[in-house]
C-alpha cells in the first residue's frame, strides 16, 4: 500500500496520484506538482489515502508544496497570457492563410513553454506560424491538432439531454460507440438525433448497453414461433425495456396481442421454419400482475404491528359515545337547556341531511302510424260507451228495486197487514207521446 493523492488539471477530468511526501493535503487545496514538463499548478480532489501498489504508473511524481498566494497570482498571470496568446494566434493563422480552426492555448507554471490546440480537416503545414509565435512570445511554442471530441471536451456545451457535456465534466477517457448500439437500443438511426454537438455518436449509448444486452438474453428474437396462454403465434415486435412482445396468433393474426416474457415459451428463436416443430399440449401459465401500491401502503402495517383496523374502529367510536355523554351531562345541569338541546339537535341533523330530488317520470308515446291509432283510440272509446251504458242500467234496476221494498216495509208497518199496495205505474214516453196507464 503507498500513501498518494489525487489531483486534476485545469480543463481536465481524469485524477492523477502524485506523493504527498509527507504533506496533509485536504480536498479542494490548490498544490504544485512535479510534472514532466515542470512545475505545474493543480487542484486536490482527494485528500490522503492509500492505494494497491499495482495501480500507481511508476515513477510517482511528488507534490512540491501547498500553492501559496504568489502562485495563485502567478497563475492569474498566465491565464491573461493565454488570452492574448490565444487572439494573436488568430491573426498569424488568417495571415498565413491556413486551414484550421484555433481551440484553446494552454500555458505552463513557469510561462516557459505555451501549447496551442487547434482542429483541422488534413494536415497542415504550420512550419511558419511556429516561428512567427516564437518571435512574439519569446517561449517554446508546441501546436496540437486535436479531433472533433477533443474539441468538445475543451470548449464545452449542453447536450440534447440539457445537461453539460459528460466529456467536460466526468468523463475521464472517451468510450467506443457505434451504431450497433443504437440498433440494439432500437433508437431512430437518424444522425441528428444519435449524434452530440461534436457530430459523432453520443457517449451516453454506451451507458445502457449493458442493460440492453442481459434483457435481450431473456427475450425472443422477432420472427420467433413462440406459445403463448392463448395459443401458438409469431412474434411481431420486442419492447426490451419492458421485455413484452407482441405476438400475432394463429386463430387471430388480424390483433396482435402483447405478452409479457415469462408468459412465452419459445418453439423457434428467430426466422425459420415450422416443419417438424411439435407444439405441446400444456400453455405456458398467464402472467398475473402484482398488487397495486396504494393496496400495498395500506396492508403494510397490519402483519407487522398485528392490529386490524375495526378493533380501531369501534375503539373511537366507544370514545365518541363517552364524549357525547359526558356532554349531556353537563347540559342536564343547567336546567332545560337538556330539553332545548335535544329538540334542536332533529332540526340540525335534517339541515345537514342532503335534500331530496324528485325525479318525474314521463312517459313518452311511440311514434308510429297516425291513422291507425286513431282508429284504435276510436274503437275504445266505443266500447267504453258501451260499457258504461250496461253498468248504467244495472244500477237504474236496483235502484227501483230497493224503493219498492221500502214502500212494501212502510205499508206494513201502518196497516199491519201484509197486502201489498198497488203502485202506480211508472210514466213512460211512447213513439205517439200519449200517456198510457196498467
Amino acid at each position: 500500500m503507498t500513501e498518494v493523492i489525487s489531483v486534476r488539471f485545469r480543463g481536465g477530468c481524469k485524477s492523477y496520484y502524485f506523493d504527498p511526501r509527507g504533506l496533509s493535503v485536504q480536498a479542494g487545496q490548490a498544490v504544485i506538482v512535479e510534472t514532466a514538463s515542470g512545475n505545474e499548478f493543480a487542484q486536490c480532489c482527494e485528500e490522503n489515502h492509500q492505494v494497491e501498489d499495482q495501480s500507481i504508473v511508476k515513477p510517482l511524481r511528488p507534490v512540491v508544496r501547498v500553492a501559496t498566494e504568489n502562485d495563485r497570482r502567478t497563475n492569474e498571470l498566465n491565464r491573461q497570457r493565454e488570452k492574448e496568446a490565444f487572439t494573436i494566434c488568430e491573426r498569424k493563422i488568417a495571415a498565413h492563410k491556413l486551414e484550421m480552426k484555433l481551440i484553446r492555448v494552454e500555458s505552463n507554471f513557469d510561462g516557459s513553454k505555451i501549447i496551442f490546440f487547434f482542429t483541422a480537416e488534413g494536415r497542415v503545414d504550420f512550419r511558419e506560424l511556429v516561428k512567427d509565435l516564437a518571435n512574439v512570445f519569446r517561449a517554446r511554442i508546441e501546436l496540437r491538432q486535436v479531433g472533433v471530441r477533443d474539441e468538445a471536451k475543451m470548449i464545452g456545451g449542453l447536450g440534447i439531454c440539457g445537461q453539460p457535456l459528460c466529456c467536460s465534466r466526468f468523463l475521464d477517457e472517451f468510450m467506443p460507440v457505434s451504431i450497433k448500439m443504437a440498433k440494439t437500443q432500437n433508437l431512430s438511426l437518424n444522425p441528428t438525433k444519435i449524434s452530440g454537438i461534436c457530430g459523432r455518436l453520443m457517449c451516453c449509448l454506451k451507458y445502457e448497453q449493458n442493460a440492453y444486452e442481459d434483457a435481450m438474453k431473456r427475450m425472443p428474437k422477432n420472427d420467433s414461433f413462440v406459445l403463448t396462454p392463448d395459443g401458438p403465434g409469431n412474434i411481431t415486435s420486442v419492447d426490451v425495456l419492458r421485455e413484452e412482445a407482441k405476438v400475432k396468433l394463429d386463430d387471430s393474426p388480424d390483433a396482435p396481442k402483447t405478452y409479457k416474457g415469462c408468459e412465452l415459451q419459445v418453439l423457434r428463436n428467430g426466422k425459420g421454419s415450422r416443419e417438424g416443430i411439435e407444439i405441446p399440449a400444456e400453455r405456458p401459465k398467464r402472467y398475473i400482475a402484482p398488487e397495486t401500491e396504494r393496496v400495498q401502503a395500506e396492508d403494510r402495517f397490519t402483519p407487522l404491528f398485528g392490529f386490524q383496523e375495526e378493533p380501531v374502529a369501534a375503539a373511537s367510536e366507544a370514545e365518541g359515545e363517552k364524549r357525547e355523554k359526558s356532554r349531556r351531562r353537563r347540559r342536564g345541569g343547567r336546567g332545560r337547556g337538556q330539553g332545548k338541546d335535544a329538540a334542536a339537535q332533529p332540526r340540525r341533523e335534517e339541515s345537514r341531511r342532503e335534500p331530496v330530488v324528485q325525479v318525474e317520470k314521463i312517459a313518452v308515446k311511440a311514434s308510429g302510424d297516425l291513422t291507425a291509432e286513431k282508429k284504435a283510440a276510436a274503437d275504445r272509446r266505443a266500447s267504453g260507451e258501451r260499457s258504461s251504458h250496461r253498468r248504467g242500467e244495472g244500477s237504474q234496476e236496483r235502484r227501483h228495486a230497493a224503493a219498492s221494498q221500502q214502500q212494501a216495509a212502510e205499508h206494513k208497518t201502518e196497516g199491519g197487514s201484509t197486502h201489498r199496495r198497488r203502485r202506480r205505474p211508472r210514466r213512460r214516453s211512447g213513439g205517439s207521446g200519449e200517456k198510457k196507464e196498467s
